[in-house]
């Protein structure tokens, strides 16, 4: 049975668009895999702790030196970072907000990204001293844009810091294979014309074939 982490940062509960893909992505999943066991974290509406400079210095004290104080603020971190565990399938719903990551999202990147517990950080390595302790998982990544043209070679290229950072942070510091990383994206929200409508229901359509291609290719494997 596949283990699966929803995490929805979108700020919008109703007419989110990225909630809908999700939605969408776990109805194609259960198609071909009705049991999957999904786990769900709502950035949006509850947004991690912000990292302080007590939880950088808990989070750099070796474990079996921590004091009370340094584990229980840990303990907010430690929930998440074990939900990225369990999962084998990571699916992040975020819309793309004044060109990069929501402050929610980024929130909950820096409370599971941590030295010791989803990678490690020796130099001997010499200049990547970085290497992830976690592997075998893929990611989901539905977002959606207010305007368009995002694409290599697009009228937008390069503003997009959304997906690259997403990229960045799986393969760097998740131990995702560049391969098992799918994207997804709806554009033109903020003109709302037919242009929209039709990017949106593409990638509603995208996203529910992609679900049950990925769940089939998982019950087979």
């Amino acid at each position: 049975m596949t283990v699966m982490l929803r995490v929805d940062a979108s700020a919008r509960l109703g007419g989110s668009i990225t909630r809908q893909m999700a939605d969408r992505f776990i109805e194609g999943w259960r198609t071909s895999e009705p049991n999957v066991q999904i786990t769900t974290r709502d950035v949006g509406r509850e947004p991690p702790s912000i990292v302080s400079e007590a939880s950088i210095r808990a989070g750099f004290t070796p474990p079996e030196q921590r004091t009370p104080d340094m584990k229980a603020t840990l303990a907010e971190s430690m929930t998440l970072i074990d939900e990225v565990r369990r999962s084998e399938v990571l699916v992040i719903s975020a819309p793309l907000y004044n060109y990069g990551l929501p402050a929610s999202l980024k929130a909950w990147i820096d409370q599971v990204v941590r030295p010791g517990e989803t990678f490690s950080f020796d130099l001997r390595r010499g200049d990547f001293p970085i290497q992830s302790t976690l592997s075998g998982k893929s990611l989901v990544v539905l977002s959606s844009r207010g305007e368009f043209g995002f694409e290599p070679g697009g009228i937008r290229d390069g503003w997009n810091h959304l997906n690259p950072h997403l990229r960045t942070v799986a393969t760097r510091l998740l131990g995702i294979a560049d391969e098992d990383i799918y994207e997804i994206a709806s554009e033109y929200q903020e003109f709302d014309d037919q242009r929209h409508h039709q990017s949106r229901e593409q990638a509603l359509h995208d996203a529910a074939e992609l679900g049950s291609r990925l769940a089939g290719a998982s019950v087979t494997a």
